[in-house]
């Protein structure tokens, strides 16, 4: 009998003691919107290719590619703010699947016109900018959701070890789908987006979310507007490194989805080496996230920004253009850079914006970070014709570290510490006992 006691004391204690071989905020919520996060990405960033060479291989140029680009930016912008007032209303998971399954639509539909022949570039431009549309509704609930869920001791970390697995799964899905694009087509790519898209909702659509504290709307959708507006521009910091963006994420964005594709056409090879040199970015944000996991830098804003000066040197590189290996080195080392400006970036936000309005700041940062986008990505076609696609690339390089060096005038960029103790919030998160996030697309911005 006394053994019989003892057998099951241990049996307890191994049951009890099991889930301490993980973080305390790597729980159910958090596995579930890991897993998701890596289907998507491995979809979406072979997709990324494949749209542009369905472009191409419907008789599209250089211009083409810009304006559907610029078609799935445009709703992005638009719907953004509303994105993020309604995902401060709204359960967090239930915006996210509703998303995930208008993009879910918008690629099938796309793949059907790729496999059945040739697309116009009307249509082409109609289901990317669906696409956008769910992408707006998304990005500030995933934030929302990852911000509000975990701790300040351990945010930092949590946000690197889901960036990592993140961004893993894109250095996988852009050297697959230009393989896939190569072999295949882009319309078989497009097609297992569609699937991807539909198996992460599934797998958001069981999270569980009756620990997170309720959010008790204000008085109307635009007067969160303005609570969130006076929330992001009463932080210099803030609204200075988005400003810095608006103009980093356009020039970056027209080089790699508009630029990137025609001199891999034209002097790399097509398809597959430029996923190879994509492959290297996502490499590269890779190891910047492993390095995160250990590495914690007291002032992150200012560690954060002297990493985006690196964002320069693709665009320098494509304008030589330089061979594939070096390519692919100047890649890498970009990846590793801008992870290490997201971390902590993301760190900022958790630690300095209240719980309730994440949503709302988060979608006033996208909103600013990618409203030149659309303008960028349209003009990068004209831009070629009129200064040649060199210039063009030069231009976008010496945009790049102008901003960051003007960003780095702003004091409280230089100077925002890192806090080792968890950050009172508006809303109480000591209620919220397993980790959950998804910061799927989040760059930030550029990963």
């Amino acid at each position: 009998m006394g053994r019989d006691a003892a057998g099951e004391s241990r049996r307890v204690n191994s049951a009890v003691d099991a889930p301490r071989h993980r973080p305390s905020w790597a729980g159910r919520n958090y596995s579930l919107l890991t897993a998701a996060a890596v289907v998507t990405n491995l979809g979406s960033h072979g997709a990324l290719i494949a749209a542009a060479f369905a472009v191409l291989d419907a008789g599209g140029d250089g211009a083409d590619v810009g304006l559907v680009a610029a078609a799935r930016t445009l709703p992005l912008v638009l719907f953004l703010l509303i994105g993020g007032a309604v995902a401060d209303r709204l359960p967090r998971h239930r915006v996210m699947v509703a998303a995930n399954a208008l993009n879910c639509l918008s690629q099938a539909a796309f793949a059907v016109l790729v496999l059945a022949g040739e697309p116009r570039l009307w249509q082409m431009m109609l289901l990317t900018a669906l696409g956008g549309m769910g992408q707006a509704f998304f990005s500030p609930a995933a934030e929302g959701m990852l911000m509000s869920s975990v701790t300040g001791e351990q945010a930092s970390r949590a946000f690197a070890l889901f960036r990592m697995a993140m961004q893993g799964a894109g250095l996988g899905g852009a050297a697959l789908g230009g393989a896939m694009v190569a072999v295949t087509g882009p319309g078989w790519v497009l097609a297992a987006d569609a699937l991807a898209f539909a198996v992460a909702g599934s797998l958001r659509a069981f999270l569980d979310v009756s620990h997170i504290p309720s959010r008790v709307p204000g008085g109307g959708m635009l007067a969160d507007l303005r609570d969130g507006w006076r929330e992001f521009t009463g932080r210099p910091w803030l609204w200075a490194i988005v400003a810095q963006f608006s103009v980093v994420v356009a020039v970056v964005g027209a080089a790699e989805s508009v630029f990137g594709p025609l001199v891999a056409r034209d002097s790399l090879g097509g398809a597959g080496p430029w996923g190879l040199a994509l492959g290297a970015f996502g490499a590269g944000t890779v190891g910047g996230a492993l390095l995160m996991t250990r590495w914690q830098p007291r002032r992150l804003l200012l560690a954060g920004t002297l990493c985006v000066f690196p964002l320069a040197a693709p665009s320098a590189a494509l304008a030589v253009p330089v061979p594939l290996g070096a390519l692919c080195a100047v890649m890498f080392v970009s990846g590793l850079a801008i992870e290490v400006f997201g971390v902590s970036w993301m760190t900022a936000l958790h630690q300095e914006i209240p719980e309730d309005k994440l949503s709302r700041v988060s979608a006033y940062d996208w909103f600013g970070s990618i409203a030149m986008v659309p303008l960028a990505t349209a003009l990068a076609g004209p831009a070629e014709q009129a200064f040649g696609r060199g210039a063009s690339l030069w231009g976008c390089a010496v945009l790049v570290v102008v901003v960051t060096a003007a960003v780095l005038c702003v004091p409280d960029v230089r100077n925002l510490t890192r806090r080792t103790k968890a950050v009172a919030r508006a809303t109480p998160v000591s209620d919220v006992v397993l980790g959950s996030a998804d910061a799927e697309g989040s760059v930030g911005r550029l990963g």
